[in-house]
């Protein structure tokens, strides 16, 4: 007698619809978490949670005193996650992120090397200002982003679960500084703009974190809720409607195989292929972060400035023009109304 397929499916399908109710639940925990230290900033923290529920790695953009390093101050907090931070300078070396071996002798008097590990070995790592270092230093973190692994002296060291790389950048002294290539870019899941406060929130910022009592944060989640957390998102389904949508958003960014105007003439390169990968996790992900069981067209369209600014090149008559990514961003969107 043949197995009862239709009730096992049935029986798959609840016990996904429970595991993302749950995960739900201690999101919204999460959230308020958070909410309690870093004011004024939802938006922010909402792409800073789908960057990490995706297994990701953030770029988050914007001037001092925005409150980027106590989010990933507090983020190390509410997940318990062991959280380190690098202040990248110009004469930071790749040994002292990665780790050095160091020549050490034993009361016998033998002598061997011994691996020290570097800050990169951390669950949240935070490289502050990554473009003030050097492009020798700057790829140190490539492979360490991609493969979740390190190699010194001909050894791999892998890195602890989960690996997320939340840098930043200011967009306003550029004197000194070297951008980031291209393909360190494209391991960025998201680029997120960090904007000023409205003034409700500013004025709680200026009460709150100079009164007697400060509030602090507290942990909501574990790494292994994390861990689970990111293959959930793997499991939710994701309609075919979206994956066109997808699909048709990323191939329109390209000068190659656009067929916008404004593409042809005015991108100097689009999103690659990992563009598409970003969107099929990060709409899954939002969709949890707001309670529902499947992402949608708005996902698609709500992520595409957070996936696609940083993987866009306008050229330099666009520039000259005053026509900006974001613009044509926008008008690449306007295609999935």
């Amino acid at each position: 007698m043949a197995p009862d397929t239709s009730t096992a499916s049935d029986a798959d399908a609840l016990a996904a619809l429970a595991d993302i109710e749950r995960l739900g639940g201690q999101l919204r925990q999460a959230r308020a978490a958070i909410g309690k230290v870093i004011y004024g900033q939802q938006a922010v923290i909402d792409q800073t949670l789908v960057a990490l529920l995706s297994g990701g790695h953030l770029l988050l953009i914007g001037v001092p005193g925005l409150a980027k390093t106590k989010l990933v101050e507090t983020l190390g907090i509410v997940l318990g996650m062991e959280s380190k931070r690098i202040q990248f300078t110009p004469d930071l070396m790749p040994a002292d992120i990665l780790g050095s071996e160091v020549l050490e002798e034993s009361d016998m008097g033998n002598r061997s090397f011994r691996f020290i590990q570097g800050p990169v070995f951390a669950q949240l790592l935070m490289a502050d200002e990554i473009n003030r270092a050097s492009p020798r230093t700057q790829s140190a973190l490539l492979q360490s982003m991609q493969e979740k692994h390190v190699t010194v002296a001909g050894k791999r060291y892998d890195l602890p679960g989960p690996f997320h790389v939340l840098a930043t950048q200011n967009p306003l002294e550029q004197e000194g500084t070297y951008p980031l290539p291209e393909a360190q870019l494209d391991r960025f899941l998201l680029q997120v703009d960090v904007g000023y406060p409205d003034e409700a929130a500013e004025r709680e910022i200026m009460i709150q974190t100079t009164s007697a009592n400060v509030p602090v944060a507290t942990q909501a989640l574990t790494p292994a809720d994390l861990i689970a957390a990111q293959a959930l998102v793997r499991r939710l389904p994701i309609g075919q409607s979206v994956v066109d949508a997808i699909l048709k958003l990323v191939r329109a960014g390209r000068p190659e195989s656009s067929d916008l105007d404004v593409v042809r003439q005015r991108v100097a390169w689009g999103p690659g292929p990992r563009a598409s990968q970003a969107f099929m996790l990060a709409a899954r992900a939002r969709a949890i972060i707001q309670g529902r069981l499947a992402p949608s067209i708005d996902d698609v369209v709500a992520l595409a400035g957070p996936i696609l600014r940083h993987r866009m090149a306008v050229n330099f008559s666009a520039r000259a023009e005053g026509i900006t990514v974001e613009t044509v961003i926008a008008q690449m969107c306007a295609r999935l109304a």
